[in-house]
């Protein structure tokens, strides 16, 4: 497999790692960026973006990040707690009135921001283009139930998360929450990165494929039993409803939508910089970063059904558990997606790392390939 970019000597040991993912013959593309006191000390990518294997993964292939996006929103939220015009514990109905029904009438921000809010879920099934449609999702949001007494305990909310944070992005800052999104954290640093992709930019997406044979660990598999079994349950609500969330993640409409919980576009150096930035300062003052970082939620995981930590739309690291640690630091703080691809920071070495493949493997929360890669620059440290 050839391997294109630069990275310095120094971190030979990583590139090999990278190289050595591609052994196995499913592994299709990917894209791996360090950055090092702000310094950018590895950019490698390699492999193929298309359906077919046909299309070399190039410079600027971008990949659906899934849930790597969260964190952009939620930093973006607490920009517009800093300039006052969000509050992280004031009612979310002060802002959405509509949000207060069924109970909800004292759910903050950081509620939402944390997984706190009892809102993973919607218990009524919707059809499948109710995905697409912003003000129908917002909308059974603000009518349902909470799955329990919010703030005495957290279940990791999906992709409700996007409509939930976004709808107060929306109303706070006067336009779509990936506009926001973007003009305050992408555009300011030179990121590569969308919340809503322009059609122009399809031809550059690497096509999504999940690897085939493997069954995952322990939490991957208690997630599939309890989803393949349990129409019902919260868990298989949070994930299959409306029905399309599983299935859209090559469709032009679900590139197209602002959905930030889930469909944020972009590479392993737009993963590299953004959490660069939150190291330097550039997109958060001490005290906003502060509370991003800070132990929110911790333990068994209502939705995921494994433990879990959460600051304010990160993930923090449990060193002492195997699929829930970066492998750097236990001040490590960032986010998985869906399938593999992660970004995070390491304040105590000041790395930046984002990591980005289209070859999904059944992982619940860290993937096995990121984390052997983090390994291996912990050594070169």
């Amino acid at each position: 497999m050839q391997i294109q970019g630069h990275y310095e000597l120094k971190f030979e040991a990583v590139r090999e790692a990278f190289a050595a993912l591609f052994d196995d013959p499913q592994e299709r593309g990917a894209a791996l960026c360090i950055r090092v006191g702000g310094e950018t000390v590895l950019d490698l990518w390699a492999g193929t973006a298309d359906k077919d294997g046909l299309e070399a993964w190039h410079s600027d292939t971008i990949a659906n990040l899934f849930s790597c996006t969260k964190t952009f929103t939620a930093v973006t939220a607490l920009q517009l707690v800093a300039e006052g015009k969000l509050q992280l514990d004031a009612p979310v109905a002060r802002y959405w009135p509509e949000f207060a029904a069924a109970g909800k009438d004292s759910v903050t921000l950081r509620q939402l921001l944390c997984h706190q809010a009892g809102l993973p879920a919607l218990r009524e099934l919707l059809a499948p283009e109710a995905l697409y449609d912003w003000y129908t999702m917002v909308d059974a949001l603000a009518a349902e139930t909470p799955w329990w007494t919010p703030g005495e305990g957290h279940g990791y909310a999906a992709i409700t998360y996007g409509w939930l944070v976004g709808e107060l992005l929306r109303r706070a800052d006067g336009r779509g929450p990936g506009s926001s999104i973007v003009a305050r954290v992408a555009k300011p640093l030179g990121l590569d990165f969308h919340v809503g992709l322009a059609d122009e930019e399809f031809h550059r997406v690497a096509h999504i494929a999940r690897g085939k044979g493997n069954v995952g660990d322990a939490a991957a598999q208690r997630l599939l039993q309890v989803t393949m079994r349990e129409p019902t349950a919260m868990t298989t609500r949070a994930f299959t409803n409306p029905p399309s969330i599983m299935t859209s993640t090559n469709k032009p409409e679900w590139r197209r939508m602002q959905q930030p919980a889930a469909n944020g576009h972009g590479n392993a150096r737009s993963l590299a910089g953004f959490y660069a930035g939150l190291l330097d300062g550039s997109l958060l003052e001490s005290e906003m970063l502060e509370e991003l970082t800070r132990e929110h939620s911790l333990g068994e995981d209502k939705t995921l059904l494994t433990r879990t930590r959460f600051g304010l739309g990160c993930m923090l690291d449990q060193p002492d558990v195997p699929n829930a640690t970066y492998g750097l630091g236990p001040r490590a703080f960032g986010h998985p997606g869906a399938g593999g691809s992660i970004g995070f920071a390491d304040p105590e070495h000041d790395v930046a790392f984002g990591f980005v493949t289209n070859t999904l493997g059944p992982y619940v929360l860290m993937d096995p390939r990121a984390q052997k890669l983090a390994r291996v620059l912990a050594t070169c440290l």
